[in-house]
């Protein structure tokens, strides 16, 4: 193995999305053909929050995560730049974070490939309300459009456009403020902000966020903006503004509904953005040996 990896943890969540109950024993296998100190955990009883800590106790060289997008945030967090390097593979249904890292391919391709190739890589993410991101966050009343914005990715446009009406009637009450890096004041439905390796319009060694500022006038431009999204490129949208920012201000009338990294979550009504340049460590294969090109591409389609 690469990168002087002599120790490995694998948290591997059966319940999650595409892992399946044969991984573990899969992983298992996979692992001991590289040598080293190997454990696979399983959580017990959904305790994936204990498996996950119990593995960056034990102080490994390598966290690998099978899991979704939420368990490979948190493992970032707790591991931040000081505990183990993390490699957060496609286990969950949106995987954002494995395709920005690892590009469209199977989780245990993506392993093999790390293990006879990884380097170290250090990732930087964005920070809202305290709370880390690697990849996206979307705030406002965007982040409640998920369900439309994947049936229309399915082919279903009848669903997504009544998905897509219920959440509009769900929208939280007044619209975002909000002010990048102190500039004027402005207003709009919903704002995503994208780390560099999951923007088309940033380069991966850029040290900012993109912030775009979606301002639809009802749920038909909402719908319009979802299906740019899975066809072309939502930027060139009348209703969408993407702006570079290295920290932000939002706030509302009351709780802020987000996505982060695909995990929905709750936010306060007034929260700071900011990017910082390194937030945790990640082994993956040297870059041109990624497997699917796109995936970063087709990341930033999804979480936006």
């Amino acid at each position: 193995m690469g990168a002087n990896i002599r120790s490995i943890e694998l948290v591997a969540n059966t319940a999650s999305g595409s892992v399946g109950v044969a991984a573990p024993d899969e992983a298992r296998a996979l692992l001991a053909e590289f040598g080293g100190k190997t454990n696979v955990c399983v959580p017990e009883g959904g305790d994936l929050g204990g498996c996950l800590q119990a593995a960056i106790d034990r102080a490994p060289d390598l966290l690998v995560i099978l899991a979704g997008d939420g368990t490979a945030r948190a493992a970032a967090e707790l591991c931040g730049m000081d505990g183990p390097m993390i490699a957060p593979l496609p286990g969950g249904t949106m995987n954002m974070l494995p395709k920005a890292v690892y590009g469209t391919t199977d989780w245990k391709a993506a392993l093999r490939a790390t293990l006879e190739h990884g380097e170290e890589r250090t990732l930087g993410g964005g920070v809202v309300d305290g709370r880390l991101f690697l990849v996206a966050a979307i705030l406002g009343s965007g982040a409640l459009l998920a369900p439309a914005r994947e049936a229309m990715r399915e082919g279903r446009p009848v669903i997504a456009f009544h998905r897509a009406r219920r959440a509009w009637r769900r929208a939280f009450s007044g619209r975002l403020r909000y002010s990048l890096d102190g500039a004027a004041r402005g207003k709009a439905e919903a704002i995503t902000f994208m780390c560099p390796m999951a923007s088309r319009a940033l380069n991966d060694d850029d040290q900012f966020l993109e912030a775009a500022v979606l301002d639809p006038a009802g749920v038909a431009e909402a719908l319009r903006i979802g299906l740019h999204s899975v066809i072309g490129d939502w930027r060139n949208d009348p209703a969408v503004e993407a702006l570079a920012c290295r920290q932000a201000r939002v706030w509302a009338s009351s709780g802020i509904p987000a996505v982060l990294d695909g995990e929905p979550a709750r936010l306060k009504a007034s929260v700071q953005v900011s990017w910082k340049s390194a937030v945790t460590r990640v082994l993956a294969p040297p870059k041109q040996a990624e497997a699917g090109g796109d995936g970063a591409d087709e990341t930033t389609k999804a979480a936006s």
